[in-house]
């Protein structure tokens, strides 16, 4: 259903098998303590929808776990499931879809998954459509793995080589919404209103509020053309052609390759980032959230 995507997404994955190839899988804390706070962990049999699944980085993690998940990977972009088809994982059905129109019975789901998506859907017919497929008990739990360069503006990389990229990254500007512009975190906010004559004006509010955060660290060493794969799988850098992707280039190399750039002896560099896990639990019919069991903030 690749009608659904946004055109700068369908364009700036379409090197599917390099994405596949060179983004990195998932730390095995964080992926632990995402199914723990999505009441799965542990559970066996619990189905589980991976939404907007992509090339299945996450769902390899999920198939290989011993709960024996159900597991629906649903994906809208032709070529991404191409390739999430062919390594035939054990338990895991694929499924063409999207966000806003999901193509299962009304409380059906254990727990929702989006790995390195959701900033792309995040509006409030998903949260509709989401809240509807969930069971009473349900949980949606949300990944993502960023490098140090692709972080929000007011981010402080740990090495002026990544600082540089990551002013390289700010450069490209399309208007489209992704992780670092946070503005993910909005349609859940948006959920409860204020007013100059109250406090909170009931909304109706589909998920439960504050989302809960984990935040684990990480540093992977490649040589200076790992790096370069890496960072051209990133959509905005992928969809590059012709001049621009010369100039984009230059200003990659010129960054990694700066004096103060520190590597070890294989030739390698240290690229920094951060796994971010964000959770939050289905509000029912009668408004009151159910949080056994789920760690929320300060608890």
């Amino acid at each position: 259903m690749s009608s659904a995507l946004k055109p700068s997404a369908l364009h700036g994955f379409a090197k599917s098998s390099a994405y596949d190839q060179h983004r990195p899988s998932y730390p095995v804390k964080s992926v632990q303590e995402l199914l723990k706070q999505c009441r799965v962990a542990g559970v066996q049999g619990a189905k589980v929808l991976d939404l907007a699944a992509g090339t299945g980085k996450l769902t390899e993690l999920l198939a290989a776990r011993g709960e024996g998940y159900e597991i629906v990977a649903v994906e809208p972009h032709q070529g991404m499931t191409e390739v999430l088809e062919a390594k035939g994982l054990k338990g895991v059905k694929v499924e063409d879809g999207d966000a806003e129109s999901l193509p299962f019975e009304d409380e059906s789901i254990d727990a929702i998954i989006a790995a390195q998506a959701f900033h792309w859907f995040a509006t409030h017919s998903t949260l509709k459509s989401l809240h509807r497929v969930l069971r009473p008990h349900g949980a949606l739990g949300l990944i993502w793995n960023i490098e140090h360069y692709n972080e929000a503006r007011s981010h402080v990389a740990a090495t002026s080589w990544e600082a540089k990229l990551h002013n390289l990254i700010w450069s490209f500007e399309d208007n489209e919404p992704r992780f670092r512009h946070e503005k993910w975190r909005t349609v859940f906010d948006e959920q409860i209103k204020t007013t100059p004559l109250s406090l909170l004006v009931a909304a109706d509010p589909l998920f439960a509020l504050p989302l809960g955060e984990e935040r684990e660290e990480w540093v992977v060493q490649l040589t200076k053309d790992k790096v370069w794969e890496r960072f051209a799988t990133l959509s905005q850098i992928a969809g590059l052609e012709g001049k621009e992707l010369e100039k984009t280039r230059k200003v990659f190399d010129d960054a990694i390759n700066a004096p103060d750039v520190e590597v070890n002896e294989k030739g390698e560099v240290a690229v920094h980032g951060t796994t971010y896990v964000v959770w939050t639990t289905k509000v029912p019919a009668d408004g009151r959230p159910d949080l056994t069991g789920v760690e929320r903030p300060g608890a």
